[in-house]
């Protein structure tokens, strides 16, 4: 997974998405680099438009915001009952770690 972020990453910065920036980033990040892995992701994006990529998984988005959006309901029945709204902010939360492995 972190070798998808890597190249979004790099993405969104206009840097080229190739080998030898995408290991930079993800030994930046502390992890090991896995040649191959890199490898295996440079050629699949060879011919991917990632900005349309990006456009076409809405679902992904809404499935991020929807945690937030509890989290923003839990404050607003904060005022009445807060015993539940610790509870909706502790689902929210391992909503959102899931997201991160």
């Amino acid at each position: 997974m972190e070798y998808v972020y890597a190249a979004l990453l790099l993405h969104k910065l206009d840097k080229e998405v190739n080998e030898a920036n995408l290991s930079s980033v993800v030994k930046a990040s502390g992890a090991e680099v896995n040649e191959a892995q890199v490898k295996a992701l440079v050629a699949a994006l060879a011919d991917v438009n990632i900005d349309e990529a990006v456009k076409a998984a809405p679902v992904a988005v809404a499935a991020a915001a929807a945690p937030a959006d509890a989290a923003v309901d839990g404050e607003a029945k904060k005022e009445e009952k807060p015993k539940e709204e610790g509870k909706t902010e502790e689902a929210a939360m391992e909503g959102l770690s899931s997201l991160f492995g």
